[in-house]
């Protein structure tokens, strides 16, 4: 019996064959949520691309989001579940007879674009000010997390409305939007950081004359990889909400253009007499957002360093 209970743990054993790349593919995998949830938010956004086409490059959808056609009824939407049929306007059409179809996919391609380009520029920010804070600590820190604290006291929103409307256009939200979300990453890094400055690995490679960039980038940013991945999925997350709102009230893309916030605001008072012109960007806003969320879920649990052994 001694010698049972002194033998060592299989799945120790089979994770110690594994590097740690390898540990944190297995982990995500296995995250059944995350997974289902990564598969439809690439169905949606294929389908998005494909369907209309973006750029030069044409879509398979025979329907223009800027044309219009010829009312089909009261524009109800032709897509039936019952019977499955996709119809001449599987959405329906809008007030004045554009394909809503194509208005919705053109909104998620907006929606998109704008949400990774927050993300990704929002998550270099906060990085970015997260690390030098947490590493060189002193008045270095001092001057960016008061700058912070000045961030996350000015309310989200109205920060957000009123950088919108000086820019405007997507280019301009995309750029000027991460300025209000990078805040709670930034804390997030400098914590990881003031830990990681005083690990013995680090403090070998100050003695033997490392530079400063050189343990930044080799030593310490390696060790926040997990909470800065994280980070990008969330802020994807806040970023399309953020700018559904916006457009919403109308700070956000113009009305030259089209995303999913800005079809809800169009088309906000039609939701009693034409429902599908609410519930169908609605929808696409709900599972753009859970979906990522919950890859974010997943992602958490991958790189988390307490979870040592993969669950079969």
């Amino acid at each position: 019996m001694s010698e049972i209970n002194q033998m060592p743990d299989a799945g120790l054993i089979e994770d110690r064959s594994y590097s740690q790349g390898q540990l944190i593919r297995r982990r995500f995998f296995r995250h059944r949520a995350a997974i289902t949830a990564l598969i439809i938010f690439a169905g949606v956004a294929l389908l998005a691309y494909t369907s209309i086409g973006f750029g030069p490059v044409p879509g398979w959808w025979d329907k223009n989001y800027t044309a219009t056609y010829p009312k089909i009824g009261n524009g109800e939407p032709t897509l039936s579940l019952t019977t499955f049929s996709i119809g001449e306007h599987p959405f329906g059409q809008d007030t004045i007879g554009k394909d809503y179809f194509a208005l919705v996919m053109r909104g998620i391609q907006r929606s998109l674009m704008i949400a990774f380009g927050i993300g990704l520029i929002s998550t270099f920010i906060g990085t970015l000010v997260g690390v030098l804070a947490g590493y060189y600590r002193g008045w270095i820190e001092s001057v960016l997390m008061r700058l912070t604290d000045f961030v996350i006291v000015v309310p989200t929103l109205v920060f957000a409305a009123v950088l919108g409307q000086m820019v405007g256009g997507v280019l301009g939200l995309t750029v000027v939007l991460p300025l209000v979300l990078w805040t709670g990453l930034a804390r997030l890094v400098r914590g990881e950081v003031l830990s990681l400055r005083e690990r013995e690995y680090v403090m070998a490679a100050r003695a033997a004359g490392a530079s400063d960039l050189r343990i930044i980038f080799r030593h310490i940013l390696p060790g926040t990889v997990g909470v800065i991945v994280v980070a990008i999925t969330l802020a994807i997350g806040a970023a399309i909400l953020l700018e559904s709102t916006l457009s919403f009230l109308g700070f956000g893309v113009p009305p030259t253009d089209t995303s999913l916030g800005l079809l809800i605001s169009e088309y906000q008072n039609a939701f009693t007499t034409r429902s599908w012109l609410f519930w169908f960007p609605g929808l696409a806003i709900l599972t753009i957002v859970l979906s990522v969320n919950f890859i974010g879920d997943g992602l958490r649990d991958a790189f988390d360093p307490r979870q040592t052994r993969s669950k079969d």
